[in-house]
C-alpha cells in the first residue's frame, strides 16, 4: 500500500539547546531514518595527542577510559 502525505509547516521559532554526535532534528514525517556515523582521520594521525602545554587546566575536559 502507498501512502502519499502532504505537510505545510510554519515554523516561527525553533531552537536547539544541544547537538551531540548523531544528533537528529525531524521536522514533520519520515518513513525510515537510518544512522550513519563516519570517523576520518584527515591529519594521518597514528598516536594519541600531545599532552596540552601551558593554558589553563579548566579547558582540559576527562574522558572516561575506553572499553575493550
Amino acid at each position: 500500500m502507498n501512502w502519499t502525505i502532504h505537510q505545510s509547516i510554519v515554523i516561527h521559532q525553533l531552537r536547539v539547546d544541544s547537538v551531540t554526535n548523531s544528533s537528529v532534528v525531524q521536522i514533520g514525517t519520515s518513513g525510515q531514518i537510518s544512522s550513519l556515523s563516519n570517523l576520518y582521520n584527515t591529519g594521518g594521525f597514528t598516536g594519541p595527542a600531545p599532552e596540552p602545554v601551558g593554558g589553563s587546566p579548566e579547558l582540559v575536559v576527562p574522558l572516561p577510559a575506553p572499553t575493550p
